[in-house]
């Protein structure tokens, strides 16, 4: 598939600078060796920087050697700052991303000019324009314009208004949070305050400064060192907001999600978490022959797909060179949350590496009993809920009349106790929509005929359904979701179902491995630190309440493009779930 090929969300066409993606550009490696030269110089750089730092000894030979005859560029200063700087830069180069790669070349060319220029003239030459200054900076200069083209990420077109009202309105909180600490802490002297304005201001714009000022002013050096880590913050904030990635701010349209549901229809029975594609807050991206596509969602830089490509497996190559070369175009991440060992199979022919990241629970209604000594923990407290007088009601959405629905929402927004709401790749995000009609409620009200719990599934082809929500009053017994879906598995005939996709165990294998008896030290301490973390997350209770059932068990898979990126991978998958949120003062629609 040609670059120009790929289909968006808004069912445009569109062209790219950038080569199809293949296994090199996955493995995130710069193939030009001028693009890697100029990424390692950084590196390099900021490594020498971060050591003069930390170093006093090693700091002052770079200063000495930058004040003498063998400045380099990126090696202004040994300290904290510097090493931020050129990390920040290299890290953006790596990235590809086509507006550092501007923001160099305009700080390096009228250097580089300065230094051929003094070359050329024998009367300029001399301190530090010499011979070993002029190649390093000439050889940086072109190695970047040779490596040009390995830079061709694109950037979000409000980035510069953005940066620029980072540091117009960052740097006025700056000097009023500064002038206000030389006014309460420093010695004034006679100096006025445009005198102390213009002070804090110098100190904010130039990241150093004197701690004896105009007139007497005398400044504190804790004060002043406040002032310059405020400096260095806005600084680095507004380089982030320069060169941050596009948020993907573009979702599904109406015509998309009609597309999506054909493809459903046709080729839902394949995935149990297709369904969960048509969430709107998802982007989604077509094949050229228009059979296949992939909901993803952009989030922190991450390009973060969910389950199996929709539609006919033949065309999944396409959906996913498509969905990489977007991925690619825009410096975002790849990766893929709960894929199947199939669509697993086929990312990882593309360049992605895949990590177990749980089983999924499927009940097949004909082999489920509630017989056998296994089952007697279940079956106990199936029957106790039944003898307190709870019944169950198994419907379609489309047969529930409209005020009813309405009063489940209302009792479903109650019971979520103020938390917020969970569930990207294994939930739909909405309750109650005209488009949702074939998905199945199970409502479950106690003696006095009091609504106390609900489940929410979504079609899982034409004859299986998948969990998406689960509600249940705090005040209700103990068992009423054991019941409630036992009720659905033995009466799945009503509603025309013969399999059902329970919850979501994740890292279920450790849990299961770690307890028994010969689990290696590694295993025994991933479980113990695991179970640590399910004081918070519940990880541990969603695999048993899974396994009670006896369910077939389903592995599903994380996908990624380089691990280096699993850190922000993980995180931005916490997010999307709604196990981390960031504070933020207006969350974007689509982030």
């Amino acid at each position: 598939m040609s670059a120009g090929t790929v289909e968006r969300s808004t069912g445009r066409k569109g062209g790219n600078c950038a080569p199809a993606p293949g296994k090199g550009l996955l493995g995130g490696r710069l193939r030009g060796p001028s693009a890697v030269y100029a990424v390692w110089y950084l590196r390099i750089a900021a490594l020498l920087n971060l050591l003069g730092a930390i170093f006093v000894s090693f700091g002052n030979t770079v200063h000495r050697h930058n004040s003498g005859d063998y400045f380099t560029p990126y090696l202004l200063t040994a300290g904290y700052a510097s090493a931020a700087f050129t990390a920040f830069m290299a890290v953006t180069m790596g990235r590809r991303k086509r507006v550092a790669w501007i923001f160099n070349m305009v700080l390096l060319t009228p250097t580089a000019a300065l230094y051929v220029y003094a070359m050329i003239f024998p009367q300029f030459r001399g301190h530090p324009f010499d011979w070993f200054s002029t190649g390093f900076t000439l050889l940086l200069w072109l190695a970047l314009l040779g490596g040009r083209r390995e830079f061709y990420a694109k950037g979000d077109r409000n980035n510069p208004k953005l940066a620029a009202g980072v540091l117009l309105g960052g740097g006025a909180a700056a000097v009023a949070i500064g002038v206000l600490l030389v006014s309460t802490f420093g010695s004034l002297g006679v100096s006025s305050l445009g005198d102390r304005i213009g002070y804090t201001l110098a100190r904010v714009a130039t990241l150093a400064g004197d701690d004896m000022g105009p007139d007497g002013l005398v400044v504190p050096h804790w004060v002043g060192v406040i002032i310059n880590l405020m400096s260095l913050a806005l600084f680095l904030l507004a380089l982030y907001s320069l060169f941050r990635s596009p948020r993907g701010r573009w979702l599904h349209s109406p015509e998309d999600e009609e597309r999506l549901r054909a493809l459903l229809d046709k080729h839902g029975d394949r995935d149990s978490l297709g369904y969960f594609a048509l969430r709107r807050d998802k982007a989604v991206v077509f094949s050229p022959t228009g059979k296949s596509a992939i909901a993803y969602r952009v989030v922190g830089g991450v390009s973060l797909a969910s389950g199996d490509p929709l539609g006919d497996p033949e065309a999944w190559p396409g959906a996913i060179e498509a969905w990489l070369t977007e991925a690619y175009q825009h410096a975002w991440a790849p990766a893929v949350a709960g894929a199947s060992e199939e669509g697993g199979t086929v990312y990882q022919r593309h360049g992605l590496t895949a990590l177990e990241l749980g089983d999924e629970a499927v009940v097949e209604v004909a082999d489920f009993t509630l017989e056998g000594r296994a089952m007697r923990v279940v079956r106990q407290a199936y029957n106790r809920v039944k003898r307190a007088g709870y019944t169950v009601r198994v419907r379609r959405h489309e047969d529930i009349p409209r005020d009813e629905f309405a009063a489940l929402i209302k009792a479903a927004d109650h019971w979520r106790y103020g938390e917020s709401e969970r569930g990207f790749s294994m939930a739909l995000g909405r309750l109650g929509d005209a488009a949702d009609g074939r998905c199945v409620m199970v409502e479950c009200h106690d003696v006095e005929g009091r609504l106390c719990a609900l489940l929410s599934y979504v079609p899982w082809g034409s004859s299986g359904l998948s969990l998406d929500l689960m509600r249940r009053d705090k005040a209700s017994d103990n068992g009423v979701i054991e019941y409630m879906v036992i009720e659905l598995i033995q009466r799945a005939a009503e509603v025309g179902v013969e399999r059902i996709s329970l919850n979501f165990a994740m890292f279920r294998a450790v849990f299961e491995r770690g307890s028994r008896l010969g689990a290696g030290p590694v295993l025994r301490l991933w479980r113990a630190v695991l179970l640590f973390f399910s004081r918070w997350w519940q990880l541990e209770s969603l695999y048993r309440a899974n396994a009670k059932y006896r369910p077939i068990w389903e592995p599903r898979f994380v996908l990624y493009g380089r691990s280096s990126d699993l850190p922000r991978i993980g995180v931005a998958y916490a997010r999307a779930e709604g196990f981390l949120a960031l504070p933020s003062i207006r969350r974007a629609r689509s982030d």
